[in-house]
């Protein structure tokens, strides 16, 4: 099995769990059962900070298409809409997080996961989401200097 990956936020490291994939807008996706569940990455939540809110704007067992709007997220820096990561069915949530959405700032891996889903598209692997972190890194910076100026 390959090792996890680590990028570095600065002097945060945001770990890549190589047992999952990725996608472009900082979720993972891991096999669990017949399906993949969804969550936020480390990356993601160093961004977002303290999210205490979570809305979904669609039911369970919801056919939806890539980058389609599924629901919004409240935290300490932003309110932020969330997007399907591909084409595919979101088949249930997290209901512990309707009620408690703290999990995702303290087990965004684990407990913390947001949905089910089910996807025929293939992600980015571990070693690729890092590279697209990489290349994305300094303007992720200049906005965050820009929001604290």
């Amino acid at each position: 099995m390959a090792d996890d990956l680590v990028f570095m936020m600065g002097e945060y490291q945001a770990s890549l769990p190589a047992d999952r994939q990725y996608a472009e807008n900082h979720l993972w996706l891991q096999v669990d059962r017949e399906a993949l569940r969804v969550g936020f990455t480390a990356y993601s939540v160093r961004l977002l900070q303290d999210v205490f809110f979570l809305d979904w704007t669609i039911d369970a067992n919801t056919v939806v298409r890539g980058r389609q709007e599924i629901g919004e997220i409240e935290s300490s820096k932003a309110v932020a809409t969330l997007f399907a990561p591909a084409d595919g069915e979101v088949l249930e949530f997290n209901e512990l997080l309707l009620d408690d959405p703290s999990m995702i700032n303290t087990d965004n891996y684990g407990d913390g996961w947001l949905y089910r889903f089910r996807s025929d598209t293939e992600l980015l692997s571990p070693s690729e989401y890092l590279e697209l972190l990489e290349q994305g890194w300094g303007d992720t910076q200049r906005m965050l200097k820009g929001q604290i100026n």
